[in-house]
């Protein structure tokens, strides 16, 4: 019996690490984002991949613990998301209302309910959607 070769992991130097001070940074913008968006507790805690509902209590009033790889990720796209808001409203409040309303792009379902759906795909189809929509 053959098994395949496992290939070592490349190491991607144009894809930098996020460091921990980094991490906590955005962690901080993440719960201002929230905050803009409008979203309850729950919404926060599955966009943050179920976070525990102590921790994001914690969150809210500035103590930011250990973040895990995921988490980190989870939050550098929501990043991304924001920031292709920005660029396709040039009111701020217009983007922010976005995320609740219907968009027939995503079957009359709103950009919040694709999220919602909890998987950290779900996020990077967002996001890699508005992308080309800043691009068309």
């Amino acid at each position: 019996m053959q098994f395949a070769t496992i290939q070592p992991t490349v190491c991607r130097p144009d894809l930098p690490a996020i460091t921990d001070e980094e991490a906590a940074a955005l962690a901080r913008t993440t719960v201002n984002l929230f905050r803009s968006w409008q979203l309850s507790d729950i919404e926060a805690r599955s966009l943050l991949g179920d976070m525990a509902q102590r921790t994001w209590a914690r969150w809210k009033e500035g103590g930011i613990g250990r973040i895990d790889r995921d988490l980190r990720a989870r939050m550098a796209i929501l990043m991304g998301i924001h920031k292709a808001l920005r660029y396709l409203f040039t009111e701020p409040a217009r983007g922010y209302a976005w995320i609740r309303k219907p968009n027939a792009a995503f079957a009359d379902q709103s950009a919040l309910s694709v999220m919602m759906r909890g998987e950290i795909t779900d996020l990077i189809d967002l996001r890699s959607y508005l992308d080309a929509e800043r691009s068309a």
